[in-house]
């Protein structure tokens, strides 16, 4: 049975940082004049062992989580994640494992997380133009190896394979169209995700967001949408699919339509505290909790006691009232 927050939202979905390292500096996410060489990355010694993670998730399962993603950071860079993978799919309860990443380790690890028991995966990709994506992830990665990577892992069988785009206005908001006639018919979903005000590092500004009309309609001119119902209470991406049978889109509206009255999403960082926000300004250490032997019982009742007090309404709020708020990097707690 769920728990429910003051809100009257369960908990439903666990995501799961594994590494607050990348490979990548893209702009919006991990800026390189902030994570820069020095940047103090979390040491080994402070991350949570797979056996930790493995523990809480089956704590939380019977709470009510029926899906996890694995995130960072970039989860592949996570040695030997394949392992952690294998003991989460033997949970009972757990209906749904994924996970997000931004491709560049997928031609070579795809086959090991199919066969581990990873169900389907989302790939970030914000363009086809190499330019521009090298300019956004800030190391020259090109585009020709993210797509190399999505399409060993559609030969794994990691579907469905989503692919997310995060929309900024005068970066790429030009390649929307490229980016859809790409991925049409290909049996794989592209989602379009506003430019967000997440942590402290991004530069937000609102001018730079692209909104979720702006893109459906350009979207709509050329290839007519219709609208289909979400798959599950809460779902973010509202979906679309064409009219003349060639797939579906998605569009994550996460300025311009709140969906905090849905959130049902709690976050473990790779160190083990949990944030019930992607906008928080702390978390709850469960690491600590773990390492001094707490009895699962008494975790169970952490669990409990930090989500059914919950009330957090960042995106119904946005404006005035949060302006100024200190929040956690998305890098450090996941996407």
């Amino acid at each position: 049975m769920s728990l429910i927050d003051s809100l009257g939202r369960p908990l439903r979905d666990l995501r799961i940082s594994v590494t607050d390292r990348c490979n990548f500096r893209c702009t919006y996410c991990m800026p390189k004049e902030i994570f820069g060489r020095d940047f103090p990355f979390l040491p080994r010694a402070e991350l949570l062992s797979f056996e930790e993670i493995v523990r809480l998730a089956r704590i939380f399962v019977p709470q009510g989580v029926e899906k996890i993603r694995l995130t960072g950071g970039e989860p592949l860079l996570r040695r030997d994640i394949e392992h952690l993978i294998a003991m989460l799919a033997t949970i009972p309860g757990l209906h749904d494992l994924t996970l997000t990443t931004n491709g560049s380790l997928l031609p070579r690890k795809a086959e090991a997380l199919k066969a581990a028991g990873l169900q389907r995966i989302t790939v970030s990709l914000d363009s086809l133009d190499d330019a521009i994506f090298s300019s956004m992830n800030d190391v020259s990665f090109p585009v020709h190896k993210v797509l190399e990577g999505i399409d060993a892992a559609d030969r794994a069988g990691l579907h469905p394979i989503k692919i997310n785009m995060v929309v900024k206005r005068g970066v790429n908001d030009h390649q929307i169209i490229d980016m859809a006639r790409h991925f049409r018919g290909s049996g794989h979903t592209l989602r379009f995700i506003e430019f967000m005000d997440v942590g402290n590092s991004n530069g937000w500004r609102l001018e730079h967001v692209v909104s979720a009309d702006e893109i459906t309609q350009a979207l709509n001119a050329l290839w007519p949408l219709e609208p289909v119902a979400p798959r599950y209470s809460g779902e973010v991406a509202q979906r679309f699919r064409y009219v003349d049978g060639q797939g579906e889109i998605g569009i994550i509206a996460s300025v311009t339509r709140s969906f905090c009255g849905g959130c049902t999403r709690a976050r473990l960082s790779a160190d083990g505290k949990l944030y019930t926000c992607l906008f928080a300004q702390k978390g709850h250490d469960f690491r600590e909790a773990l390492r001094r032997g707490a009895t699962d019982a008494e975790i169970e009742e952490i669990v409990r006691s930090v989500w059914r007090p919950r009330a957090d309404r960042y995106s119904d709020l946005r404006g005035q009232e949060t302006t100024g708020l200190g929040k956690v990097e998305m890098s450090y707690i996941g996407g």
